[in-house]
């Protein structure tokens, strides 16, 4: 049996438009700056707890952790950007990203500063990455959101924590 939609209404469509032409992201502070990451990578947020070091990885791994029976690799999100390494303090959290590697869903930690506010910006409030002037790779930035004299970078997370580029990172 098979089951029928509902039709869309007019308030719908205005609902799902407004959905299209508005983008809510996580802000964390990295080192006194200010970033932003898409929240619907976000699987949970937790304070920064004791990390197992792995031998034999990049610095940017700060080690794995054990997240109720599984494990999962933290990777310090500074080193990984390019700038000096996070201070562990009372803010420190670790940000679960859940990314999607072919048909497996796998789950990172990020050691961010501070986790800060949910952001939303319309697609009028976000620019293009700039060519130039950024301390961190140009593909690891998504957009520049404006929200009154503020410029937020969001980055572009599925090439930070690119499965197969961390992969190779690793091997080498």
């Amino acid at each position: 049996m098979q089951k029928s939609l509902a039709p869309v209404t007019q308030h719908d469509f205005s609902l799902q438009q407004q959905n299209m032409n508005q983008g809510q992201y996580l802000a964390f502070t990295l080192n006194n700056e200010t970033f932003a990451v898409g929240i619907l990578y976000i699987k949970e947020i937790i304070e920064y707890r004791h990390l197992t070091q792995v031998p034999m990885t990049p610095d940017f791994i700060r080690g794995v952790l054990n997240l109720r029976g599984n494990v999962l690799p933290v990777i310090d999100l500074s080193l990984r950007l390019g700038m000096p390494s996070c201070e562990i303090n009372k803010h420190t959290c670790i940000v679960i990203i859940e990314m999607v590697s072919g048909e497996d869903t796998v789950d990172i930690g990020v050691v961010v500063d501070t986790v800060n506010d949910v952001l939303s910006f319309t697609l009028s409030e976000l620019q293009a990455a700039p060519a130039f002037g950024s301390h961190i790779r140009s593909d690891f930035i998504r957009h520049i959101g404006q929200q009154e004299s503020r410029f937020i970078t969001i980055l572009d997370i599925e090439k930070i924590l690119s499965i197969e580029e961390l992969s190779r990172l690793i091997s080498h």
